[in-house]
């Protein structure tokens, strides 16, 4: 596979969302049909071996990289949503933000014990969506094989969250 620096596909907008706040904007490496292929062809790399039964994402962000991965490990796509937004009976996990609380959902059919499931999303910060979902997976008795993200900002120390799942990225500030 040719190597790809996919930092050159990240943009810095800085005070987004708020100031101080130095958003990395994935749109660039999307907008770039070969720059998101080695991204997918990457993560697809790292899992082929790995009997990846399902690939977990939150919305949205998640799906963006989640889907595509999912079609290439022949695995299930497994969306985590916003409450409301999935159609059939849902388990649910409420969390804390910095500013307030939200919630997650997951179909309550949506894996089986023992599956192998591969956690994704598009950043990892401070670890508190994907700690969510954890939770929620914790209800299904699968086994997390990893929780993989495009980007990991390593000063938020947010994989700490996660322990004691193994994290990867693909690329770290």
């Amino acid at each position: 596979m040719k190597e790809m620096d996919l930092r050159e596909y990240i943009r810095d907008v800085p005070d987004f969302p708020k100031p101080g706040i130095l958003f990395k904007d994935i749109t660039p490496l999307l907008s770039n049909a070969s720059a998101f292929s080695h991204a997918i062809d990457l993560f697809a790399e790292r899992y082929a071996d790995q009997r990846i039964d399902a690939v977990v994402a939150a919305e949205s962000r998640g799906f963006i990289f989640g889907a595509p991965l999912a079609i290439r490990l022949d695995a299930a796509f497994v969306p985590v949503r916003k409450p409301g937004k999935l159609p059939y009976k849902t388990h649910s996990h409420s969390y804390e933000l910095e500013y307030g609380s939200d919630t997650l959902e997951i179909h309550s059919d949506a894996l089986n014990p023992g599956n192998r499931v591969l956690l994704v999303d598009d950043l990892l910060a401070t670890g508190g969506t994907l700690e969510a979902c954890l939770r929620l997976l914790e209800k299904f008795e699968v086994d997390v094989v990893e929780c993989a993200f495009c980007i990991h900002l390593t000063f938020l120390e947010g994989e700490k969250r996660l322990t004691p799942h193994p994290v990867y990225s693909l690329i770290e500030y």
